[in-house]
């Protein structure tokens, strides 16, 4: 068993994506719908999320954009947001202890609830979002 460490590095970063996105994927109830959205592109995505989560955890700015837009659309509810949530919690645990790993699981369930806020805003009054 490794010893868990903090995340502290790009490559700690990579790791946390990975694992998480292969979980994902394997998952019946979210797998589907990244696999229908990103396509082939996943090696794209992945560079993006590292970029991302440096970004975010490691303050080291390689992520310029604006994460909502692509998900606005999503045919999603609050329990594909839990299940995501619940991958997430279990790939920085398996790997990872300390404060930016506790700093990552806060981040994403406030990514989560805001991005479920914002997606059944859209959905519930014909809103279009704006990108």
């Amino acid at each position: 068993m490794e010893k868990l460490k903090d995340i502290l590095t790009l490559e700690d970063c990579k790791t946390l994506v990975d694992n998480f996105y292969g979980k994902v994927r394997k998952d019946p109830l979210i797998g589907p719908i990244f696999d229908a959205v990103i396509q082939d592109r996943w090696p794209e995505h992945l560079e993006k999320m590292y970029r991302f989560w440096q970004t975010v955890l490691l303050e080291d700015h390689t992520y310029f954009g604006s994460p909502f837009p692509p998900h606005a659309t999503l045919p999603v509810e609050w329990t594909h947001f839990e299940k995501w949530l619940e991958l997430f919690n279990q790939t920085v645990d398996e790997h990872f202890t300390g404060e930016i790993a506790a700093e990552a699981r806060w981040r994403a369930g406030k990514m989560a609830e805001m991005f479920n806020f914002k997606i059944q805003y859209y959905k519930n009054n014909q809103a279009k979002p704006l990108f």
